[in-house]
């Protein structure tokens, strides 16, 4: 297994959860590393993702509530979610590839398992 996400879990709306990917990469500092999510009946988008080169990028939709983050001496990258909405509710899935960051899951050939994240209004 090359990813796998943890952290999941049920919250209610207001609240918080941290998400892990640990990834069995290398070089791990060359990877860019992506946040996907996908709800029921909908396809797979961009949360948040890490570039090797330190920079971060978000989607729309969770701008200025999620905060990624990588420790490379552990190769994991870190998603903390805040002020959750129920429309937040999706299996959440890591993805890697070397080089630069895409929002785009087609440029992404190393997927991790996902975690599902459930929140209640």
């Amino acid at each position: 297994v090359q990813l796998q996400a943890s952290g999941g879990g049920l919250v209610q709306a207001g609240g918080s959860l941290s998400l892990s990917c640990a990834a069995s990469v290398h070089p791990f500092s060359r990877y860019s590393i992506g946040w996907f999510r996908q709800a029921p009946g909908k396809e797979r988008e961009f949360v948040a993702g890490s570039s090797w080169n330190s920079g971060t990028t978000y989607g729309d939709s969770v701008k200025g509530r999620f905060t990624i983050s990588r420790d490379n001496a552990k190769n994991t990258v870190y998603l903390q979610m805040n002020s959750l909405k129920s429309e937040d509710t999706a299996v959440y899935y890591c993805a890697a590839r070397q080089g630069t960051l895409q929002t785009s899951t087609r440029y992404y050939n190393k997927w991790g398992q996902g975690t599902q994240v459930t929140v209640s209004s």
